[in-house]
């Protein structure tokens, strides 16, 4: 079980693993500035991604912005879970995998089985919220301690009361993101130390929609899901603070971007399939993506990664391209969760 420091350094883990993705490039970057997107004459065709339902709104925004631009071109966005969308993509079905967390190491032997690489690229961060229903005046903030009392696979919390006295002693309604969900996997390491791990008497759903609508409509109901989902939906549910042995801190554009919501914070990926890349219609698309991030991240309701990380990431992307550099795995040394 992670503590105390040990949940902060669970909270950061996949922004170091971000980080040592661009590190080994970034004497490859000749520019000091994101450059911006000029498009290519004569592109056509398809693609196809899947993932995280958290970062395919991210993915979707993007699509909707290259249309426009890139005519011919004809992307699909799913939405299967991380997990799910990983099972697809190490198969070789799709072309981008949306990734709310790093890849395991059992999907990076399935990729190996079945010739699958890839290169990863960071989209924006996201903080991930607990809200409560729009009645509920009485939660306001919640330790990380607290949260593993209430899904530890063993909780014997059923109330508001058995959490805190001073609270009605009604029963909680828990709704949150399914076992194939990347949400689920990082939510349920930070609070209860092993990715997973989490009682199972709540509704669950990878449609983070869902989730939303069974929050707002139920009195004692409590859920999570991505920082965007409550910006959306800001009018029916209440925000719930956070606190990590800091004080509460509700996640926000500021908080989540410096860090300061520390135990729910992460970075957001998109993997390509390095054969896919090998295709212009890919090539062009990522392109796009990397330029264009920083301005459609913040509509989507996340929060921009470093701007560093997007100039390395496109230096990155056109060597990738250009052959100057081999794909980030399954062969990458950076370390995968289990």
């Amino acid at each position: 079980m992670f503590s105390g420091v040990g949940k902060v350094a669970k909270g950061i883990a996949a922004m170091a693993f971000a980080a040592a993705l661009i590190l080994p490039s970034a004497a490859m970057a000749q520019e000091t500035e994101l450059q911006p997107y000029v498009p290519a004459e004569g592109i056509s065709g398809a693609i196809e991604a899947d993932g995280s339902s958290t970062v395919g709104p991210v993915i979707e925004a993007l699509a909707e912005e290259f249309a426009p631009i890139q005519q011919d071109v004809q992307i699909t966005v799913n939405i299967s879970g991380t997990g799910g969308g990983f099972t697809r993509f190490c198969d070789g079905e799709t072309d981008l995998q949306n990734a709310s967390r790093e890849i395991r190491e059992t999907e990076i032997e399935s990729c190996i089985a079945n010739g699958v690489e890839y290169f990863v690229f960071e989209m924006a961060y996201d903080g991930i919220s607990v809200v409560v229903n729009k009645e509920n005046d009485f939660v306001s903030c919640l330790t990380v301690d607290q949260l593993g009392q209430l899904w530890a696979p063993d909780s014997t919390v059923t109330t508001w009361a058995d959490l805190n006295p001073e609270w009605p002693a009604e029963e909680i309604s828990l709704y949150g993101p399914g076992p194939s969900s990347g949400t689920f996997d990082y939510f349920t390491g930070v609070v209860n130390g092993e990715e997973g791990v989490s009682r199972s008497d709540f509704t669950p759903s990878e449609d983070d929609n869902v989730l939303v609508a069974g929050v707002s409509g139920d009195a004692n109901a409590l859920g999570y899901f991505g920082f965007a989902y409550y910006e959306q939906n800001a009018d029916s549910l209440n925000l719930v603070a956070i606190d990590n042995g800091n004080g509460c801190v509700l996640p926000s554009q500021e908080t989540i971007g410096d860090l300061s919501y520390d135990a729910l914070s992460r970075p957001l990926f998109i993997y390509v399939n390095a054969a896919s890349l090998a295709r212009p219609e890919v090539q062009e698309f990522i392109r796009f993506s990397i330029a264009t991030a920083p301005s459609i991240v913040g509509e989507v309701g996340y929060v921009p990664s470093p701007a560093q990380i997007y100039v390395d990431d496109q230096a990155r992307l056109e060597a990738a391209i250009a052959g100057e550099i081999g794909p980030d795995g399954p062969a990458a040394e950076a370390t995968p969760s289990s």
